[in-house]
């Protein structure tokens, strides 16, 4: 039997061992350095706590990133400043709300 082919990755400085086909490994290894990358300025920002926390906030961002470029927003498919920020701030005050209801 044919053993899958598997990559390791490394995000926040742990390894990943994750299937893939050999023709896709070169994406893979570019979309676990761009994740790496969004975590690590989440987490380097301090607001953020644990890397559940800073995977949820980066896979936010990503799918934001890309809902936009879909649609065509921002330019060359960049999301907007704007709207960036206010999707910041409410991540912002949603992470806030939580730690809150955490203490309380």
């Amino acid at each position: 039997m044919n053993q899958p082919n598997t990559v390791t990755v490394k995000i926040l400085d742990k390894d990943y061992q994750v299937a893939c086909p050999e023709e896709q490994e070169a994406d893979l290894t570019t979309s676990a350095k761009y994740l790496d990358k969004q975590m690590r300025k989440i987490r380097d920002t301090g607001k953020v706590i644990g890397v559940e926390r800073i995977a949820v906030m980066a896979a936010l961002n990503i799918c934001y990133e890309l809902l936009q470029a879909s649609q065509g927003g921002g330019a060359a498919g960049k999301p907007n400043a704007d709207a960036m920020q206010r999707l910041n701030h409410k991540l912002d005050e949603a992470l806030y709300d939580l730690r809150q209801m955490e203490i309380g």
